[in-house]
């Protein structure tokens, strides 16, 4: 029965306990539940600046570049 049973070498214990710990390090924030983004008045506002910006940005670009291609005449 104790054939297939193995030593484990006390170097061998430690770099998995090692392992482990490493793992159960890293794995606690990616495992703990996200909470909602703090919403205040400020970020809400600033968030829509963006958006805003991001919107124009877009519209100014798009408009800009069928003006060009219209007058090249495509």
């Amino acid at each position: 029965m104790t054939e297939g049973l193995e030593m484990i070498s006390r170097r061998r214990m430690f770099s998995f306990l090692g392992a482990a710990a490493a793992i159960s390090v890293v794995g606690l924030p990616i495992l703990t539940p996200l909470d909602a983004e703090a919403a205040t008045k400020g970020m809400v506002r600033r968030q829509e600046r963006r958006y805003r910006r991001a919107t124009r940005r877009y519209t100014r670009r798009t408009n800009r570049y069928n003006r060009r291609k219209a007058a090249r005449g495509m």
